[in-house]
């Protein structure tokens, strides 16, 4: 079932029971435009979607793997950890602000920060969340279509 975060107090309470994303990581994540070709080659060029979906696994057992949605997507920075270096989520910050909703892979930022910064960074319109069952370790929970 999904939860949608619709005040600054409901994000608090999304946050500190993922534990603001200690101990997390992100395994992967789905866009969907609202785009297409058609089959017969015609096109709806319009992003009217908009909509990242991003799988994380956290090392607790209450919800320990959730899907976040973020529709009507803005922007993704991403800027994933090579292979050289973990990409474990230590901390991370969610803020509203001016109807859209930010998540940074790092905790402790305000809305002065934001732009300056140079991890992984969403925005969007609106935001839900669900826990997902079943599902840990590595194999891939979006599908692709074969």
């Amino acid at each position: 079932m999904w939860t949608e975060i619709l005040d600054k107090n409901a994000l608090k309470e999304f946050m500190e029971s993922v534990s603001f994303f200690h101990d997390s990581c992100i395994k992967e994540m789905k866009y969907l435009s609202g785009a297409y070709v058609d089959e017969d080659l015609s096109m709806y060029p319009v992003n009217d979607r908009r909509v990242l979906s991003v799988i994380i696994q956290r090392q607790f057992k209450e919800n320990s793997m959730i899907e976040m949605e973020f529709q009507g997507l803005k922007y993704l920075k991403l800027f994933p950890a090579d292979d050289k270096y973990t990409c474990e989520i230590l901390d991370s910050t969610m803020i509203l602000k001016d109807d859209c909703i930010y998540w940074c892979d790092q905790g402790g930022l305000s809305e002065a920060d934001l732009d300056a910064y140079e991890g992984t960074l969403l925005c969007a319109s609106k935001f839900r969340w669900r826990p997902v069952e079943g599902c840990m370790g590595q194999k891939e929970f979006f599908l692709p279509i074969r």
